[in-house]
C-alpha cells in the first residue's frame, strides 16, 4: 500500500509541532514563525497568535483545548476558538516540550534550563532537575510515570509508585552525577552571582520554602547549587555553577532569561518577608521604563518607581551597551540555537503573588500593592520620574487606594485546607466551594459573568466563621467588595450595620494579626463604590476610633492598611470638607506616626495628612496644634525612598 502525500501550507517559518484533536480531521501545528494554526481538510481554519518566539510543542486537554510551549518561556493554554485562557510561566529558558496527564488538565514540561517541571491546578509543583543542559522531550504515560529524553543521550522515567521507583543505590548514583554537573550561570536560573558574598554550608542547615526552591553556597572556593525537595525534606546539590567567581555581566557576556537574552538579570526584594522577583536589563534600556514595565507586569505598588529605577541605575554605572556575535553555529543547542526574532518582554505574565507567594497561602507576609484605577496615577512612572523638578505629584490624592492583588487559587486552596479542620456545623459544603470560586472569577475579572445573590449569601456564611481559620474568607470579601453589586450588598441599608460590626470585631489589639489586616484592607476597598464611601463616612468615627487600637502591633503590613484606611478618608474629607473628620483624622494620623516604623506606612500617612491640610487654614492650624510638623521634620533627611523625604517637604512648605 502507497502512502500519498498532501501539503499544508500557511507557516512562514519551520514547524516545530503537530498534534492530532479528537474531532475527525482537525490538526493543530506549531512553528517558529510564532504562530499555532488550526487545520481541517487541507484549509487553514484558524491561526493562535500570542507567543514571542518559536513554538515547540502541544499537547492536547480535550476536544476545546489544548496547551502550547514556546522559547518564549512560557505555556500557554487554549481555546479552539482561538482564546487564550491562561499563560503559565516558570521555566527561566526555552521550554522545549509539553505532555498531558491522562484523566486530567495537569500537565508537564521540560527545557533548555536543565528541569523537568510538574504543574499541578495551574501551579508549578514540583521542579526536577536533571544532569544535562537540554531536557529536549516528555511524555506522560498511561500509568502516570514521566519518561524525558535529553541531550546527554539518556533516557529517564520518573514515578510516584514506589513498587516502580529505583533501587537506593541507582537514585545515589543519579545524584551523584547532578552534583557534579556544571551549571552557567548566563542560562539567567541563579539570578546575578557574586561568589564572595554567598554563604557557606551552614546556609543548608534552614529549610527550603517551597519544592524546587534554589539556594546558593559557597564551599572551597566553588559555588554549589543546592534544591528543596519537599517530599524529602532536604537540599539536593544539583551542580557546581561555573564561571561565578568573582565574574561579573562583563566578563561573563548575556544572561537568558524567559528564552532572551539581557546585559542583566537582577533579583528585586521588594518587600523583605514577600517573595524575590528577576529585573531584565539591557544597558541601552531607559531605567525607568524599565523599571515601571517591571512593576506592571508583576503586579507591584507603582510607588516603588523611584527605589527599582535607582536600583538599576546604580548597579549600571559607567557600562556601555554589550557587542554580541549574531553568527549561530549551530541550529539546535546551546548559543547556536534557532532565534527567529526576539522581542519586549511580555507583560501578560501571571504575576508572583506578593500577597500570598513563594507557593504559600500566608497573608501577613505580603507585599503591599496598590493598583492605579484608569488614567495616570500620581505615583506611577511620569509622576515620579517628573519629582526631581521639586512638582508636588503626591497630593491632594483624588482616589481612593485599594488593595487589589492576589492569586486565587492560593486564597482558595486555603479556604479548602480550613474547611477540611472546621467543626460539622460550620464546613462549607462542595457546591459552596465552587459558588466562592465563582464569585471571586466574577470580582477578579477573570470572567463575564456577574456575582449572583446565592454567592454573596454564601460569602457571608464563610466570613463568619471562627477567628483562627477566617482569614482566607476575609481574602475572599477584600477583593469581592471592590465589585459594586457585593458592594452594595454588604454596604447598603440593609445589611450594613452587621458588616461593620464585623470587621471591627477583627480589629481587636488581641486578634489576629492576618483577621486585622484583611479587615483593614477589606475597609480600604470599600472606597471604590458610592456605597461604601457613604457607609464608612457615616460610620468614620467608631471605625477610625477601633482602627487606631491594631496600632500598637509590630506588623508593618497591618500599620500600612492603617495608614492606607486613614489616606483613603483624608480623600473623601477633602472633597467635603468635614472639619470634624479632618480633627479626628489628624488626630489619628499624630498618634500613629508615634509608633510606625516602617517608611510605606509613613509615606501613606504623610499623603493623607498633605491632602487633609490642601486649601484648609482651619486644617493645618489643627494640625500644628497637634504637633505634626515637629514629628514629620524628622523624615526630612530620609535619603532612601527619596519619596518619603520629597512629600515630607511639601506638607512642611504647607505648615
Amino acid at each position: 500500500m502507497l502512502w500519498g502525500c498532501f501539503f499544508f501550507q500557511g507557516h512562514t517559518a519551520a514547524i516545530w509541532a503537530v498534534k492530532i484533536l479528537p474531532e475527525q480531521g482537525l490538526m493543530l501545528t506549531g512553528s517558529a514563525d510564532k504562530t499555532i494554526k488550526l487545520w481541517k481538510a487541507g484549509r487553514c481554519e484558524r491561526t493562535f497568535t500570542g507567543h514571542e518566539d518559536c513554538v515547540r510543542g502541544l499537547a492536547i486537554l480535550s476536544e476545546m483545548e489544548f496547551l502550547s510551549c514556546s522559547n518564549d518561556a512560557s505555556v500557554r493554554r487554549w481555546h479552539i476558538s482561538g482564546e487564550c485562557l491562561h499563560v503559565y510561566y516558570g521555566h527561566t529558558n526555552y521550554i522545549y516540550s509539553v505532555s498531558v496527564f491522562p484523566h486530567c488538565k495537569d500537565f508537564v514540561t521540560t527545557g533548555e534550563d536543565r528541569s523537568l517541571r510538574i504543574w499541578k491546578q495551574g501551579e508549578c509543583a514540583q521542579t526536577i532537575r536533571l544532569p544535562a543542559q537540554s531536557v529536549w522531550c516528555c511524555c506522560v504515560l498511561d500509568n502516570d510515570d514521566i519518561v524525558v529524553g535529553a541531550s546527554d543521550g539518556i533516557i529517564r522515567v520518573f514515578t510516584k509508585s514506589l513498587e516502580r521507583t529505583a533501587s537506593a543505590e541507582e537514585i545515589q548514583a543519579f545524584e551523584n552525577e547532578l552534583s557534579q554537573a556544571s551549571i552557567d550561570p548566563k542560562t539567567g536560573d541563579l539570578g546575578d552571582i557574586n561568589a564572595d558574598d554567598l554563604p557557606g554550608k551552614e546556609h543548608l542547615k534552614d529549610p527550603g520554602t517551597r519544592d524546587g526552591q534554589t539556594r546558593l553556597i559557597k564551599d572551597n572556593g566553588k559555588v554549589e547549587a543546592y534544591q528543596w525537595s519537599v517530599s524529602e525534606g532536604r537540599w539536593i546539590k544539583i551542580g557546581d555553577v561555573v564561571g561565578s567567581s568573582g565574574g561579573t555581566q562583563q566578563t561573563s557576556g548575556k544572561v537568558l532569561f524567559e528564552g532572551k537574552e539581557y546585559d542583566y538579570v537582577f533579583t528585586i526584594d521588594v518587600n523583605e518577608s514577600g517573595p524575590s522577583y528577576k529585573l531584565p536589563y539591557n544597558i541601552s534600556d531607559d531605567p525607568w521604563l524599565t523599571a515601571y514595565n517591571f512593576l506592571q507586569k508583576n503586579d507591584l505598588n507603582p510607588m516603588f518607581l523611584d527605589q527599582v529605577a535607582k536600583f538599576i541605575i546604580d548597579n549600571t554605572k559607567g557600562q556601555a551597551p554589550l557587542n554580541t556575535n549574531p553568527e549561530f553555529s549551530d541550529p539546535f543547542t546551546g548559543a547556536g540555537r534557532y532565534v527567529p526574532g526576539s522581542s519586549s518582554l511580555s507583560n501578560t505574565a501571571p504575576a508572583a503573588d506578593p500577597f500570598t507567594g513563594a507557593g504559600r497561602y500566608v497573608p501577613g507576609s505580603a507585599s503591599n500593592v496598590v493598583a492605579p484605577v484608569g488614567g495616570y496615577d500620581p505615583y506611577t512612572g511620569i509622576g515620579a520620574y517628573q519629582s526631581a523638578k521639586a512638582e508636588n505629584i503626591y497630593f491632594p490624592k483624588k482616589d481612593a487606594v485599594t488593595f487589589d492583588q492576589a492569586n486565587p487559587t492560593q486564597i482558595l486552596g486555603k479556604l479548602k485546607e480550613l474547611n477540611g479542620n472546621a467543626a460539622e456545623e460550620q464546613k462549607l459544603t462542595e457546591d459552596d466551594l465552587i459558588i466562592l470560586e465563582k464569585l471571586l472569577s466574577a470580582t477578579c475579572n477573570t470572567s463575564a459573568e456577574m456575582p449572583t445573590a446565592q454567592q454573596i449569601q454564601t460569602l457571608w456564611k464563610a466570613i463568619n466563621w471562627p477567628e483562627d481559620i477566617v482569614f482566607p474568607a476575609l481574602d475572599i470579601l477584600r477583593l469581592s467588595v471592590r465589585h459594586p453589586i457585593v458592594n452594595e450588598n454588604f454596604c447598603g441599608e440593609k445589611a450594613h450595620v452587621q458588616f461593620i460590626h464585623l470587621l471591627l470585631k477583627f480589629l481587636n489589639p488581641q486578634g489576629k494579626p492576618a483577621n486585622q489586616l484583611l479587615a483593614l484592607r477589606a475597609l480600604c476597598n470599600c472606597f471604590v463604590s458610592q456605597a461604601g464611601q457613604k457607609l464608612l463616612m457615616e460610620q468614620r468615627d467608631e471605625i477610625m476610633t477601633q482602627a487606631i487600637e491594631v496600632k500598637s502591633g509590630n506588623n508593618k503590613n497591618v500599620h500600612i492598611a492603617l495608614a492606607t484606611l486613614t489616606l483613603n478618608y483624608a480623600v473623601c474629607l477633602h472633597k467635603v470638607n468635614n472639619i470634624e473628620g479632618k480633627a479626628q483624622c489628624l488626630s489619628v494620623i499624630s498618634t500613629v506616626m508615634e509608633v510606625v516604623k516602617d517608611l510605606e506606612a509613613v509615606f501613606r500617612l504623610l499623603v493623607a495628612l498633605g491632602t487633609l491640610i490642601s486649601d484648609d487654614k482651619n486644617a493645618v492650624q489643627l494640625a500644628k496644634s497637634l504637633g505634626v510638623d515637629s514629628q514629620i521634620k524628622k523624615y526630612v533627611s530620609v535619603s532612601e525612598p527619596a519619596k518619603v523625604k520629597e512629600c515630607c517637604r511639601f506638607v512642611l512648605n504647607l505648615l
